[in-house]
């Protein structure tokens, strides 16, 4: 279900949510996998799914709330990985706000989605393999402070 926590996370293109037009478009994760990937984690979470937003530019994932009796968790679906990750509030980008996957996230691993934990998106860039990023993304980065991989991959860039 979740990365191992030694293992070096490689950025592929894309994960930024930038791209070069001559490179041709970022792959997209398909929003109907991830609203029924919601819907079957809900379900094993005891829940129900509250809001869905889907991404739009600049943000680069989709949201989601699973109301829970012992309050709501927001999943954040990455929009051109199939990545997912979960915070305790809604945000436009996130640094290091993120929440350990709950018992329930294998229904997202289940249906393809890789589920990040919170140590791996809390991981320093210098030990993330950076080197598909571009001098653009990495101006975005050094301008709006970005030092984590949840940053970089959960952000709202414009």
């Amino acid at each position: 279900m979740a990365r191992e926590e030694n293992e070096m996370f490689v950025l592929p293109r894309g994960a930024t949510g930038f791209f070069r037009p001559g490179d041709g478009p970022l792959p997209e994760t398909d929003p109907r996998a991830f609203r029924a990937a919601l819907h079957t984690a809900a379900r094993a979470a005891g829940g129900r799914v509250g809001g869905v937003e889907e991404q739009a530019r600049p943000r680069t994932f989709h949201t989601a709330v699973i109301e829970r009796a012992d309050g709501p968790v927001v999943v954040l679906c990455h929009a051109h990985h199939p990545w997912i990750a979960f915070a305790r509030e809604q945000r436009n980008w996130y640094t290091e706000e993120f929440l350990a996957p709950p018992p329930w996230a294998g229904a997202f691993a289940d249906r393809g989605f890789t589920v990040l934990d919170r140590a791996l998106l809390a991981r320093p860039l210098p030990e993330v393999d950076t080197s598909v990023l571009s001098a653009s993304e990495w101006r975005g980065v050094r301008i709006y402070g970005i030092t984590t991989l949840g940053g970089v991959l959960f952000n709202a860039w414009d």
